[in-house]
């Protein structure tokens, strides 16, 4: 299964149609705030791709979620934006929630900044801003073997490979 996750995109949704261009065969597109509006327009024209989105901080007339748990390809992923968790300060806290929820994948924008790292025996994954520097990740599961893989873009920088 194919993923692709966006951030941040603060009105500019230019590289996310330009990625769900690119990576046409991804499944899934995963939002994590700061953009719900403009996430919700892109995707409007690829009716055959999943999207899940919670809601940023400047995200004042969203009607998504401050956090969602979802369960892709045998996987437990829980997104938010992070500035409820004070990602900005650190990352135990939400590595923390993601234990405790059982996560195999942690999710979260607000920093603007990419970050692809495993902690606790999961992925932990900053898409960075989509808005301010054309970043984006794509997740890739592979639903025989259970592996997971992540690469930044848009450097196509490959994260971690974990099971």
């Amino acid at each position: 299964m194919k993923i692709l996750v966006f951030s941040d995109s603060h009105g500019d949704t230019t590289t996310m149609q330009s990625a769900l261009k690119k990576h046409r065969s991804a499944e899934v597109v995963l939002f994590c705030g700061d953009g719900c509006r403009d996430v919700n327009t892109v995707c409007s024209g690829y009716p055959d791709k999943a999207v899940f989105s919670v809601c940023g901080n400047n995200d004042w007339y969203c009607n998504a979620p401050n956090f969602l748990t979802v369960e892709l390809a045998g996987k437990k992923i829980f997104m938010t934006h992070g500035h409820l968790f004070g990602v900005k300060q650190g990352y135990e806290r939400i590595i923390n929630l993601g234990r405790e929820n059982g996560s195999h994948i942690v999710i979260f924008g607000h920093t603007h900044k990419q970050l692809t790292t495993v902690e606790s025996g999961m992925l932990l994954l900053n898409p960075g801003s989509v808005g301010y520097g054309g970043n984006y990740t794509i997740i890739e599961i592979d639903e025989k073997t259970g592996k997971i893989r992540a690469v930044e873009y848009p450097n196509d920088r490959f994260g971690p490979v974990i099971l």
